[in-house]
């Protein structure tokens, strides 16, 4: 069973989840929407998104390892599986990718969205 879960949409985090799967998405979630050094006081925390404003083939290859090293890092009950790219039509030049990861067997997909988006 597959779920995909925007990295900007947060609106409805709920910090007491009694769903361990939607809690273990919401934090992979949000590890994929935070850039790391963002956060005061926690700076290692959140993912290296130097892949940025790179062409689309080499920002999927520069944002593997460190969307991998983020998830077991911050949410060791989730594995990385594989990260897909796709382009969004009506704005050219934004990427968004999507992650796979596992819980427990389980396969999950989970996509990477930025503000500033990727440029192709």
């Amino acid at each position: 069973m597959e779920h995909t879960v925007s990295a900007t949409d947060l609106t409805n985090i709920q910090l007491i989840e009694e769903d361990e799967v939607k809690e273990i998405l919401r934090n992979v979630a949000v590890i994929l929407a935070t850039p790391k050094g963002s956060i005061p006081m926690y700076r290692r925390f959140g993912l290296d998104m130097s892949f940025l404003d790179k062409p689309a083939n080499v920002a999927k290859n520069m944002a593997v390892i460190p969307v991998r090293e983020a998830i077991e890092e911050w949410e060791p009950r989730a594995t990385y599986k594989d990260i897909m790219l796709s382009t969004d039509p009506s704005n050219p030049g934004k990427l968004t990718f999507t992650v796979q990861i596992e819980i427990k067997g389980r396969v999950f997909s989970v996509p990477i969205r930025s503000k500033e988006g990727v440029a192709a």
